[in-house]
């Protein structure tokens, strides 16, 4: 339940207000952790992120939001470039457990299900969680035929080529397996080979990995798998998906019958058959856990019956019958040397301590983020103190505690101007972040924006790397987006740089050639406005369809136009924190010398979402509660191409909803208001009749 001291003063305007930015902040972590294996915070930051979110939604359960973090698993591969796989078995993630107080709540929570007495036996299984890459293995009639990750759960990258090269995957299993057997585990690295290939990408002046799983993922996530097979990747089998035939009426069972079949177990695998035996072996595997060869986050605990565990079924993302119970982070002491500030794209000055290097869980530390100006005063460091920190979730370092007394010492003075550029740098009106005021004007931004606007999501320039715009930015030849596409006026200099051939450099310039005509929305997020994400942008081109109307409709409402203002707010997605942020960035001179100079350079198409007709065509269609064959992204692109609106609201304008299970106040208005109601299957009828 939710802590009362948490929400019981809450009124629901701040309920959502703060829903609405944690589904932001949670999607946007999601995205580097699963799409771009780059995560920029620990695993126990984003677990409090996930845990207040389901504070608010248990507390104000009318107000859970459609994009509402707790419906989701991993991340949508749409912008992958590996082709796509459908899971005919969702892959689902766990339920987390941080105490025995919860480990001892979540096995009640099961005998209250199944209605079992407390003297009837219930067992478990328990495993170590190794911190990894899920991947399911596709098995017919004993061959592997495809391997896949989890992506957002429903839909996965196909890895078949790349598990070609992990030893540990069989390509055939051993004795009678059964017709279909999908295989579900995770791909790791070991510790070692982590080491070895961070050693290789530094002196190759390639990019570094975070950690051991990121590692693994950018490895198998690979277009070329000989990529792969030079990674020393490693795989262990924890469960099954879609399946014949189920070799057993146990996890046990299950599990000693895939070992023979060839496939790895955990060596920690076993079952235990109370409360302190599951709290034993959490115990035992926490103190082998640094002394392994490989990086694990916690004990994995599952029902072992499969008729029970088929009893209890599932949750909006996660099996009732299993759950993680995760490790505190590893933490040492060492000295903070120095504090350096670090501009982002945005202007946002980031503090990073410095440390005298330290092991912590097999890896040595020499960097901390402290995050902004409140930590660091919160924390009370200067250069010099003795400092605990800890490998949160094994990702980025953090400072636990400041060891070293106050002493009358003076705090650490955080910079009121920019340390690369020199302007004022200050923090807007409730706001911790302090920023640079000078904008593209920053070299630091502008190099920083530059790698944006090249970047995947945005216009996706093959052959610009963040080593080659510094480069090119060092050299004076890239100081904006524009000149991005004067690069074929220096090709000859170009060819004299070092580790540039013709063909490389051909290669660059078709790239960029093609981009003469981008997809407006692209084209937007790549500007890197504030608060203009890739949704917001294609949200507002969908609604305006070409950039010109966008900055005459911006300016206007910045100048207190309230038509326009309302025609900007009235398209979904966009509120009055864009429509500021929209109208701040054509106000400044600089910016509109960058944006002319650029679309000088390129004409972006109008921007039209194609449309077929269909039974939906014109209509407003709301989509509401657990979508079971397709991510609510994918549903509102289908009713887009279909030529219909796809809403957040139920209201009286609205034609259709499309109603799941667990739909709650949006189903009980469209009663009210009489709009038609269908399911998840009548709406892939007329999906499927259009064509």
């Amino acid at each position: 339940m939710a802590d009362k001291d948490a929400t019981g003063t809450m009124t629901e305007a701040d309920a959502a207000n703060e829903l609405m930015r944690l589904a932001r902040q949670i999607a946007h972590h999601n995205r580097l952790y699963h799409a771009d294996d780059d995560p920029e915070i620990s695993d126990p930051e984003f677990d409090a992120l996930v845990r207040r979110n389901t504070e608010l939604e248990e507390a104000f359960p009318h107000l859970m939001r459609a994009d509402s973090p707790s419906k989701g698993v991993g991340f949508e591969v749409a912008a992958s470039p590996l082709s796509k796989v459908r899971h005919e078995v969702r892959m689902m993630s766990l339920d987390n457990a941080f105490s025995d107080d919860e480990v001892a709540e979540f096995v009640a929570r099961v005998r209250r299900f199944l209605s079992l007495s407390e003297d009837e036996t219930l067992d478990f299984t328990a495993e170590d969680k190794i911190d990894g890459l899920s991947c399911s293995l596709r098995y017919e009639s004993g061959i592997l035929v495809r391997a896949a990750t989890r992506g957002d759960g429903q839909v996965g990258e196909d890895v078949t080529p790349n598990v070609a090269h992990i030893p540990d995957i069989p390509q055939k299993l051993n004795g009678n397996a059964p017709d279909v057997f999908e295989v579900r585990g995770e791909v790791y690295m070991s510790r070692a080979d982590f080491t070895a290939l961070n050693t290789a990408q530094e002196a190759a002046g390639g990019k570094l990995f975070a950690n051991p799983r990121n590692a693994a993922a950018g490895s198998l996530r690979q277009k070329d798998a000989e990529v792969t097979a030079k990674r020393h990747l490693k795989f262990w089998a924890h469960g099954w998906g879609a399946a014949s035939r189920v070799p057993g009426n146990t996890q046990v069972e299950v599990m000693e019958q895939m070992a023979t079949w060839g496939l790895p177990v955990s060596p920690f695998f076993s079952c235990v058959s109370s409360l302190g035996g599951m709290i034993a072996k959490y115990e035992e595997i926490g103190e082998a856990r640094t002394g392994l060869p490989y990086e694990i986050d916690g004990v994995v605990y599952k029902v072992d019956r499969i008729d029970y565990q088929q009893r209890l079924g599932f949750v909006a993302k996660s099996p009732r019958w299993a759950i993680a119970r995760k490790f505190p982070a590893e933490q040492a002491e060492t000295t903070l040397e120095s504090i350096d500030i670090q501009v982002g794209r945005t202007g946002k000055l980031t503090p990073v301590g410095r440390l005298a290097p330290v092991l912590v869980g097999g890896v040595t530390v020499t960097n901390v983020t402290l995050h902004n100006r409140d930590e660091i005063a919160r924390l009370g460091v200067r250069p010099g103190d003795r400092v605990l920190i800890q490998r949160a979730g094994d990702v980025i370092p953090q400072v636990v505690k400041n060891l070293t007394p106050e002493a009358g010492r003076p705090a650490f003075e955080f910079p009121g101007h920019c340390p690369e550029c020199g302007s004022e740098a200050v923090a807007e009106e409730g706001e911790v972040d302090v920023r640079c005021t000078a904008g593209l004007i920053c070299p630091a931004q502008r190099t920083e924006r530059l790698k944006h606007f090249v970047s995947r999501g945005a216009l996706d320039i093959d052959g610009l790397g963040e080593k080659t715009i510094d480069q090119f930015f060092a050299l004076g030849w890239l100081e904006s987006p524009a000149d991005i596409f004067r690069l074929k006026d220096r090709k000859e200099e170009i060819l004299k740089l070092e580790g540039w051939q013709d063909k490389s450099v051909e290669k660059l310039l078709a790239s960029v050639e093609n981009r003469r005509h981008p997809d407006a929305a692209r084209l937007l997020f790549g500007l890197g406005i504030r608060h203009v994400g890739a949704v917001t942008a294609r949200d507002l081109l969908r609604h305006l369809h070409e950039l010109p109307v966008l900055r005459e409709l911006s300016l206007k409402a910045r100048e207190g136009d309230a038509d326009a203002a309302r025609e900007l707010t009235d398209i979904d997605g966009v509120g009055p924190v864009v429509v500021e942020a929209l109208g701040d960035f054509f106000h400044e001179e600089h910016n509109i010398e960058v944006w002319d100079d650029l679309l000088g350079e390129v004409s972006p198409p109008r921007y039209v979402v194609e449309t077929s007709d269909s039974p939906v065509t014109g209509k407003t269609v709301v989509f509401t509660g657990k979508l079971e064959t397709m991510s609510r992204d994918e549903a509102k692109a289908q009713a887009e191409r279909l030529g219909a609106k796809a809403a957040g609201t139920v209201s009286a304008k609205t034609d259709l909803v499309v109603a799941g299970p667990g739909a709650g106040s949006k189903l009980k208005k469209a009663a009210e208001l009489g709009i038609e109601v269908i399911d998840e299957a009548a709406w892939a009828q007329i999906v499927a009749a259009a064509g």
